[in-house]
């Protein structure tokens, strides 16, 4: 709903600003010049970008025309997915086999839906419960090599917003071209023998691949890539929250406080407090106790006591 709002407002804008200025639409309308703009742009990011850049792009474009998922819900379901997966561990790493092998089968990850529709953090959960069920690692170690994997899974959905970014700033470039190549047919109508009208139409038409480019650089490519870019933030701060649960887990700290150690890294638009994970967590393993309820600080601090003395 908030893509769709801002498109209209600058469709809005423009647009209606140019017809209350006495414009006429139909002068805008100059497909020659579309096509020789959009036309350059797409084969440019197909010239200039391997295949799964390209795709990964898409994907990422679709998401920022698209619904926007519950970003709390998603937090919460992550957050409980980590704590399930670790109690499970408690009983030794190969119990969890069952569900890290085949985890669109597990009845554990299909409880949050969310989590499984994202692709890479799944399988760096998945990949990342399996090396530690591999041998021992310390959490020093450990987490070496997910800061380096998050690295590399970050340059890799990044670049699809950078070279969509450099399209963008080529765009008032190719608008030049088109205009260029229009001047040279208002030119051409000159020695055929147009009159000053026709002329200047021909004139007028070319100036509109000028405005085509400028206005598909900074009111669609760069807030788009702006956006994506966003989007790969929000998919890096799931990484790191998971990878601080995963290496608190492996120096020794109980569940609760590996999950709590992860939830700190969460944007704080999104961040619940403890209590409201301790509530969930709560009435994750007493289903039948109805209603989520925060914990008191009482509580909550001679839980922390006890686990820390585990």
């Amino acid at each position: 709903m908030q893509s769709l709002i801002g498109i209209a407002t600058i469709l809005l804008c423009v647009f209606g600003g140019f017809a209350l200025h006495g414009g006429e639409m139909g002068v805008i309308w100059q497909p020659v010049e579309l096509v020789i703009i959009i036309g350059a742009g797409v084969g440019t990011i197909i010239l200039g970008n391997p295949r799964h850049v390209l795709t990964e792009m898409w994907l990422q474009v679709k998401e920022v025309l698209g619904r926007r998922k519950d970003g709390q819900e998603f937090q919460r379901q992550l957050l409980l997915l980590m704590y399930e997966l670790l109690q499970t561990a408690a009983g030794g790493l190969k119990a969890l086999d069952a569900h890290v092998e085949a985890p669109h089968e597990s009845e554990l990850f299909k409880r949050y839906p969310m989590v499984l529709h994202e692709p890479k953090l799944l399988h760096f959960i998945v990949d990342n419960f399996r090396l530690m069920a591999m041998g021992k690692i310390s959490a020093h170690e450990l987490e070496g090599v997910l800061d380096q994997e998050i690295d590399a899974i970050y340059e890799e959905m990044a670049q699809p917003a950078r070279s969509l970014s450099k399209v963008g700033d080529a765009m008032p470039g190719f608008g030049i071209l088109a205009a260029v190549l229009g001047i040279v047919m208002a030119m051409k109508s000159v020695a055929s023998g147009a009159d000053t009208g026709e002329v200047a139409v021909a004139v007028a038409a070319a100036m509109v691949g000028t405005f085509i480019g400028i206005f598909m650089c900074y009111g669609v490519l760069d807030p788009i890539s702006n956006r994506m870019r966003q989007l790969v933030d929000d998919e890096r701060q799931a990484l790191d929250s998971v990878k601080v649960v995963l290496v608190t887990h492996v120096a020794g700290k109980p569940p609760l406080l590996a999950i709590d150690a992860g939830r700190r890294l969460v944007q704080l638009n999104t961040k619940p407090s403890f209590a409201r994970l301790e509530g969930w967590i709560d009435k994750l393993n007493n289903p039948e106790a109805g209603a989520e309820e925060p914990a008191t600080p009482r509580r909550r601090k001679g839980d922390l006591r006890a686990q820390q003395a585990a």
